[in-house]
């Protein structure tokens, strides 16, 4: 096992640092490693438990002397890894740690500090959560454009519909824990070597809520939850894109007896169009016209997201030529600016020719200006595609 570090060290603060100094250092080691910041971070998640345990024992003069005169031997028994909150020896929870401390954080983690694990702490009970719901959204390159709202049918947990979510059987309702006193956590004192331990955990008969249902209801067992269906408006901006994600608060999972509901996230998928490619906020189309076209001039139809529109055709115009339809392509999801549509021209040339299309061409191939040029800077495609893709 590897040697533990001094909780000074851990917290990064002198040995005759005041409290508040040790406070704000906590502050600080636990908001970096929270793991709602670095979910799944196993070495984040000890690190944090690590400060948990050092602020514990430094945040309190009677075991912060004991540290001072006997080091962690004088937390053996009687706290640090095997006492004291046991936050690395496994006594406490992350929850208990949320609990113990959260109220140093205020509103650091949207939902409250103790949101981690499953459950929010309201004063020093607990409360359950109900799970978020993750659901996906296909959108056309017309509702990406202008924005839509999409009515969901989402099966989830709902409240019970017998019990009104508490429950509780109709009429009986719940009584204060006599164990905990409605607080929510017990505190249990030990003598030891160094005197008398007091340590505080999470109330083992009403799991932390700090009261008992008197009478459960038949439909829901006393959980306050049953299978069921919603409908969810989601109001979706203009401009998203795949793969962003959009929470709509409470509307997940319902939480047991009265807790707070989960989020939907909805996350979206874009139906690729037949003709319109997206380059983030711009559209590319490739617009195929004849050779004669391409050397005459002319009007043809490109599509838009609001229908098709007649764009010119100048004289001479190249494979691989970009024309920009401003303002044509999606707007911004922050609403600063809109794309543009990129029309990619590509000249057909035919592969099979008549007898007499042959002559013709054979006659047009001696004129003057159907000669090869020497020159070939305004020909290469080649610069002109990559141009294109400078944007």
């Amino acid at each position: 096992m590897a040697e533990k570090r001094d909780y000074y060290e851990v917290l990064g603060v002198e040995r005759n640092a005041d409290a508040d100094t040790i406070k704000k250092a906590y502050r600080k080691a636990a908001i970096k490693y929270h793991p709602d910041k670095n979910p799944g971070d196993k070495e984040a998640e000890e690190k944090f438990k690590e400060a948990a345990e050092a602020y514990d024992v430094l945040s309190n003069e009677d075991k912060r002397a004991r540290y001072d005169r006997f080091g962690h031997a004088g937390m053996n028994g009687a706290g640090g890894a095997g006492g004291y909150g046991g936050f690395s020896g496994g006594g406490f929870s992350m929850e208990d740690i949320f609990e113990q401390f959260g109220d140093i954080f205020g509103g650091a983690f949207g939902g409250g500090f103790g949101s981690f694990g499953g459950g929010r702490s309201r004063g020093n009970r607990r409360q359950s959560r109900g799970s978020d719901i993750r659901v996906t959204v296909k959108l056309t390159l017309k509702e990406i454009a202008e924005g839509v709202t999409k009515k969901l049918k989402i099966s989830k947990t709902v409240a019970c519909s017998e019990c009104g979510g508490s429950g509780a059987k109709s009429g009986s309702g719940y009584s204060t824990c006599s164990k905990c006193g409605g607080s929510g956590y017990v505190i249990t004192v030990q003598n030891s070597f160094f005197g008398r331990m007091q340590t505080q955990s999470v109330c083992p008969d009403c799991g932390g809520e700090g009261r008992i249902i008197k009478e459960r209801c038949t439909k829901c067992n006393g959980e306050g939850t049953e299978r069921g269906q919603e409908i969810v408006e989601v109001n979706i901006p203009a401009g998203v894109a795949e793969g962003m994600a959009i929470k709509v608060e409470g509307k997940g999972n319902a939480a047991r007896r009265g807790g707070v509901n989960g989020d939907l996230i909805v996350v979206i998928e874009e139906i690729e169009d037949a003709q319109l490619m997206r380059d983030g906020n711009d559209l590319v189309h490739t617009l195929n016209i004849t050779a004669t076209t391409a050397i005459l001039g002319g009007e043809v139809e490109v599509p838009t997201i609001d229908g098709r529109v007649r764009i010119k055709i100048a004289q001479g115009t190249h494979a691989g030529k970009v024309l920009r339809l401003r303002g044509k392509g999606l707007p911004s999801v922050n609403g600063m600016g809109r794309g543009d549509i990129k029309v990619i021209v590509d000249v057909t040339i035919p592969t099979e020719l008549t007898k007499q299309e042959r002559e013709l061409v054979e006659k047009l191939d001696k004129m003057p200006h159907f000669k090869q040029p020497e020159k070939l800077e305004n020909q290469n495609i080649l610069e002109r595609m990559k141009s294109f893709f400078r944007g």
